[in-house]
């Protein structure tokens, strides 16, 4: 009976860790550093592929991502993701996306091509195992480039899983 109990207790708690695969659709503003720069509404579309490593509350996995804003302006990325479970329903995520940027407009020039996508977020997953989230994100050169003025956003993101 015990063993029956306890073996209920593990698979009860891995499962509110577990994660599956996820599509992430992400809309919102991107705020470019450089004056010259042309502020605009940004829409993204990320991958996370089933976690590599999973613990108590953490896990983490590979991913892609996908951003154009309103005037073109294209990152393409993939990289690394994290999800810190702070409760039953709240999250923390996190991710680093290196890639390549490609500017539709010399304003929003970045300094190069390639760029790295970092981005911070907080969110609450729903019952159905989908989950919403309010995230900011960066891109920068990382000072690769003699020039790197880098885009600030802010992006309300849906979560789908599968």
């Amino acid at each position: 009976m015990i063993r029956i109990l306890l073996t209920t207790v593990l698979l009860t708690a891995g499962a509110t860790v577990a994660q599956s695969q996820s599509l992430i659709l992400g809309a919102g503003y991107a705020d470019f550093s450089n004056s010259r720069g042309e502020d605009q509404a940004i829409f993204a579309l990320d991958y996370h592929h089933k976690p590599f490593h999973e613990a108590t509350r953490f896990s983490a996995g590979w991913g892609g991502t996908l951003s154009v804003d309103t005037s073109g302006d294209t990152h393409i990325g993939a990289g690394l993701y994290g999800v810190y479970q702070l409760g039953q329903s709240w999250f923390l995520e996190g991710s680093v996306m290196p890639g390549a940027y490609f500017e539709s407009e010399s304003r929003n020039d970045l300094g190069g091509n390639f760029q790295i996508r970092s981005l911070i977020g907080v969110g609450y997953s729903f019952d159905n195992g989908n989950k919403l989230s309010l995230a900011i994100a960066h891109k920068s050169n990382a000072s690769t480039e003699e020039f790197n003025p880098g885009v600030n956003e802010a992006l309300i993101r849906y979560h789908f899983s599968f």
